[in-house]
């Protein structure tokens, strides 16, 4: 786990100091702090050329802004993306999310929704295996998704907790012959960012989220995120990667009460 993510009591200390922080967003840039306090000041890169991120410039709701991650390394180039980090900047907790990719299933996509509680830059870092650092950044205007209410009531949300689904797509412009495959894992969780007040009660609503999440495919590991408050309800994660022929597509998701969620596929790997 990266000591920058937050944990439930963080978040509620959090509350006495989120209003000045967010005063303070039009003219404080964090960046330079971001870079001190997750990454150890390590020097980075341009990335235009190694990792992209795409968000709407204006999110149509700031709870659930996608986000798409793309590796851009050309076939030529000797070095792998070996994790992605996706902060963003003016959020409570600005790191939403570190993506480890497998090392054999050169996954080139990911997507995911996310939280946006200020007009804000958001950072992509990837991490190559040459152990250098490039950035990438994209700037979206959004406000209050981190204490948006829920969308599901908590009685709802309870009955679907931990139940896991998994999809796979036709990949426009691969052949089966590629390799090249498109999944999506989705969970139902409330992740609640501990930021939001539950409408009865006027009480705000402990942080639960899911914090760690693994796919394999076989034995295989495919990714691994390490998530945060950011991460919108419902986790939904869609990715690309190439297949070693397995079939069989396994989850495991760990949340901040400890609770683990298996699950487990059968794949259809002639690429759909």
């Amino acid at each position: 786990m990266f000591g920058y993510l937050f944990r439930p009591l963080g978040v509620a200390l959090l509350l006495l100091f989120s209003a000045p922080l967010a005063l303070a967003a039009g003219t404080n840039d964090p960046w330079p702090g971001l870079v001190q306090d997750i990454f150890n000041n390590r020097p980075m890169s341009d990335g235009s050329d190694v990792i992209g991120i795409e968000m709407p410039a204006r999110a149509e709701d700031a709870a659930i802004v996608p986000v798409t991650l793309r590796t851009r390394l050309s076939p030529e180039d000797s070095r792998q993306v070996v994790s992605i980090t996706l902060v963003i900047d003016q959020n409570p907790a600005p790191m939403a999310a570190k993506f480890q990719l497998g090392p054999d299933a050169r996954v080139s996509e990911i997507s995911t929704r996310v939280r946006v509680n200020n007009y804000t830059d958001v950072h992509a870092v990837a991490e190559l295996s040459d152990g250098k650092l490039y950035m990438a950044k994209t700037f979206v205007k959004a406000s209050g998704g981190c204490s948006a209410p829920a969308a599901k009531n908590a009685d709802e949300a309870k009955g679907r907790l931990g139940q896991m689904r998994y999809r796979q797509f036709a990949k426009a412009g691969e052949g089966p012959a590629s390799g090249v495959r498109e999944a999506q894992i989705m969970i139902g969780h409330p992740n609640n960012s501990g930021l939001q007040m539950d409408q009865v009660t006027h009480l705000y609503v402990p942080a639960y989220f899911i914090n760690e999440l693994r796919l394999w495919q076989d034995d295989s590991l495919v990714l691994t995120m390490e998530g945060g408050i950011s991460i919108s309800e419902d986790p939904n994660i869609r990715f690309t990667y190439v297949s070693n022929g397995a079939k069989r597509f396994r989850a495991e998701a760990k949340d901040t009460e400890g609770r683990v969620f298996q699950r487990e596929w059968k794949v259809d790997d002639s690429g759909m």
